[in-house]
């Protein structure tokens, strides 16, 4: 029971998948932010698109294709932690059966360990008659050799 409580206060110090990703994603923003800030990178874009007029015709398109982009990688990773739920559930069934045939597997050894100690102290005993059995015949035969 100790050893289940150390589990539990380890696994609650331990911090989760989706919170590691949250500080990196904080983290690299907070990067591209300031990389952002110091080298004025929207004005170099504004300056670009005032001398280059055409290309500002096409950033509604990029913008759309990034929105497409954002909420196909949404669908794709709501897919896949569904994925991942219905694996993990699996394999959750398949190690509980997996104990479950240990633990019968581990009763029926132990039932036959008993049946083969049993039949093995039962040998003895017969063993063990059959010499006192063998030492009385020869007693007899002695006996019946010194009368004669």
């Amino acid at each position: 029971m100790a050893e289940k409580q150390e589990v539990k206060k380890s696994e609650e110090l331990r911090i989760s998948n989706t919170v590691f990703d949250l500080v990196i994603l904080v983290v690299v923003l907070t990067f591209v932010f300031m990389i952002s800030f110091f080298f004025d990178v929207f004005g170099f874009l504004v300056t670009f698109f005032q001398k280059n007029p055409a290309a500002l015709n096409f950033v509604d398109e990029i913008i759309a294709a990034f929105l497409v982009l954002s909420i196909g990688f949404a669908v794709i990773s709501w897919r896949r932690i569904r994925e991942l739920r219905r694996e993990t559930a699996e394999r959750i069934r398949l190690q509980a059966k997996m104990l479950e045939d240990y633990e019968t597997k581990l009763a029926m050894e132990k039932i036959i360990c008993q049946g083969l100690h049993c039949d093995i102290e039962q040998y003895r005993k017969l063993e063990q008659e059959a010499r006192f059995k063998r030492q009385e015949d020869k007693g007899k035969d002695k006996d019946a050799d010194i009368n004669k």
